[in-house]
């Protein structure tokens, strides 16, 4: 991907991320890349980086742990040949969603029972607590 050398400021508004975040991230071992510096010392990031970036946020809104992404960033900086690895951490992060999603199905399909006998109990003007 061709590089665009783009200000922490400009990645920070792109990702949703704060200044302070990106700084973090980077000093956590979360990027992917290597964050370039220009002349002065200031960072630059590529489209890569951005697009990382809201990987990361996207995995982080999941419930990733911080340290799980940043084991996956070190295999993707240590390139071809340990796409098994990967493939396991993003299996075993699939699994926890899946786990969590079928627990909110649950928690939803008892709410949208008491949801309608509530609706049920007040349409036919019913006393009484419909617990």
């Amino acid at each position: 991907m061709e590089t665009a050398d783009l200000s922490i400021g400009e990645v920070a508004r792109r990702t949703g991320l704060s200044v302070h975040a990106l700084r973090l991230y980077e000093r956590e071992g979360l990027l992917a890349g290597e964050v370039r510096r220009d002349e002065k010392g200031r960072r630059l990031y590529s489209e890569w980086d951005v697009e990382w970036l809201a990987n990361c946020v996207k995995f982080r809104s999941s419930g990733m742990p911080l340290a799980t992404i940043s084991r996956l960033a070190q295999l993707v900086r240590e390139g071809t040949g340990n796409e098994a690895e990967r493939l396991e951490l993003l299996r075993e992060h699939q699994r926890r969603i899946a786990d969590q999603l079928a627990q909110l199905h649950a928690c939803l399909d008892l709410i949208n029972t008491k949801v309608a006998a509530y609706q049920r109990h007040l349409a036919i003007g019913a006393s009484g607590d419909p617990w």
